[in-house]
């Protein structure tokens, strides 16, 4: 398997099949290993709970100027053992620090995507498809 995230940009637009895929790897796959990651507890999935597609433009980063398509699958997990956090996660140089935080606490913090707040909230029987446009 090729170690590189599946997205390309094309002219003025940029696409990716975001959580951290592969290219070759599976969803499912790449969820396990991005949370185990992450931090550095093994999960099981549960099941797929949300197909989100995410437009957007940014002003500023390396997107800067790009009309911007993200898919990304969200999975209901459950951890296998202790849900004590090991990370050794590392973004721009410094070190992450991870903690668990109640759903009803959710909304005291700035939590990406915005929808997740709302959903976690309230029962789902099935995969629900939601679309962000924060082109407009």
């Amino acid at each position: 398997m090729q170690d590189f995230d599946c997205c390309f940009t094309k002219e003025k637009s940029w696409f990716r099949y975001r959580g951290g895929v592969h290219h070759g790897e599976t969803a499912e796959d790449a969820v396990k290993r991005e949370v185990l990651e992450e931090t550095g507890v093994p999960y099981e999935i549960d099941r797929l709970a949300v197909i989100h597609e995410n437009f957007f433009s940014q002003n500023s980063g390396t997107l800067k100027g790009l009309e911007c398509h993200e898919i990304s699958f969200y999975f209901l997990m459950k951890p296998r053992g202790t849900q004590e956090l090991h990370s050794d996660s590392i973004t721009h140089g410094v070190k992450e620090k991870m903690y668990w935080i109640p759903i009803k606490d959710l909304d005291k913090h700035k939590a990406f995507p915005a929808f997740l707040k709302d959903y976690l909230t309230r029962p789902h029987p099935g995969i629900e498809h939601i679309v962000t446009d924060g082109r407009k």
